[in-house]
C-alpha cells in the first residue's frame, strides 16, 4: 500500500541561486517560524522560515495565494512542493 503524500501548502515558483532566495506561492497563509519540507525530483530537505519578503518588504505573514521570497539553506527548482513538517 502506497503511503499518501501530504497535500502541498506552497509550489516554487523561481529560485535565485546567487542569494538563496526561493519565490513561493502558498495555497495557504504561512507565518515566519513555520517549519517547512521542500520536496520535488532532486529537492528534499526541512527548514523553519527565518524571513519572508513580498515586493522587496519584510513580512511576517504570507497571504493564500501571495507569492513571497524566503531565504533558504538548500538549493530548491521551480515546480518543487512546500509542506508543513
Amino acid at each position: 500500500m502506497k503511503i499518501k503524500e501530504p497535500k502541498p501548502i506552497g509550489l516554487v515558483t523561481h529560485f535565485f541561486n546567487g542569494i538563496d532566495v526561493a519565490i513561493v506561492r502558498f495555497s495557504v497563509p504561512v507565518v515566519i517560524g513555520t517549519a517547512v519540507h521542500f520536496k520535488g525530483a532532486t529537492t528534499d530537505f526541512k527548514e523553519t522560515i527565518d524571513s519572508m519578503q513580498y515586493e522587496h518588504a519584510p513580512i511576517s505573514t504570507a497571504k493564500k495565494g501571495q507569492e513571497v521570497g524566503i531565504k533558504v539553506k538548500g538549493k530548491v527548482r521551480e515546480g518543487d512542493k512546500v509542506h508543513f513538517v
